[in-house]
């Protein structure tokens, strides 16, 4: 009796299907998409309009510029999806909650997510209500649609998943894993148009180098990235206890 594993799924609802998989089709997302260790499927919105135009949109309520992404349609592709009950629905946009590298955490320990990318001057909020939609964002900015945000987004969970990264601890030792930027890295040469590697990062002193880079990473931080500092100089350090 053989057991079957489910692998990691992106399904993705979109005008533009031509858009996928894009730059997830290279390098390591590439390799591992090839190789089975995650899948995506890209579904045409358009597939769910009823009428010989294949209409999508019309003109918001109430007036205004643009156009607005009908619910009817909308809420048809969704449900065409088929996705498991469980599976988080996701839309992208600039009003939603930021995303976190905990919550790619969260996506990337599932089993793949419905995303949808919105064009336009958005979508009607009663699919998204409907639908249960978790509005996402991948930064204080607009984009032309929801593609590239969740090409950022799936890229960013497809590099967590088991087997996508040589070393496990790649994914943990970087940016935003501890709630802090990642310290400076460094390598060949070791002299670079004047400026060398730091010795510290020679000397072969564990101990030494690990705390280098906890401080580096902490000024970091602090100067770059306030909000983030300001909870960590809350978070109170480990307590060191030894046996005596």
């Amino acid at each position: 009796m053989t057991s079957k594993t489910t692998i990691w799924r992106a399904t993705i609802l979109t005008l533009f299907p031509e858009m996928f998989p894009g730059p997830l089709g290279v390098s390591l997302a590439g390799k591992a998409l090839a190789s089975g260790l995650w899948a995506l499927e890209a579904r045409d919105i358009r597939a769910s309009a009823t009428d010989r135009h294949r209409s999508v949109d019309d003109t918001p309520a109430g007036g205004g510029p643009g156009m607005v992404l009908r619910a009817d349609v909308l809420a048809a592709a969704i449900d065409a999806a088929d996705v498991a009950p469980e599976c988080p629905r996701l839309l992208m946009s600039p009003r939603g909650r930021p995303l976190t590298q905990s919550r790619v955490a969260e996506l990337a320990a599932g089993t793949g997510p419905l995303i949808v990318c919105g064009r336009f001057e958005g979508i009607d909020q009663r699919v998204i209500e409907g639908r249960g939609l978790e509005e996402v964002s991948i930064g204080d900015y607009v984009l032309s649609g929801g593609e590239i945000a969740a090409l950022a987004l799936i890229d960013a969970c497809v590099r967590l998943l088991p087997g996508v990264m040589g070393k496990p601890a790649s994914g943990a030792d970087e940016s935003f894993s501890e709630g802090q930027l990642e310290y400076p890295q460094y390598t060949r040469p070791q002299e670079f148009e004047g400026l060398p590697i730091p010795d510290i990062l020679l000397s072969g002193d564990h101990a030494r180098v690990a705390a280098w880079r906890r401080a580096e990473a902490l000024s970091l931080t602090k100067a770059r990235r306030p909000d983030l500092w300001a909870i960590k100089s809350r978070q109170k350090p480990p307590k060191n206890t030894t046996d005596g």
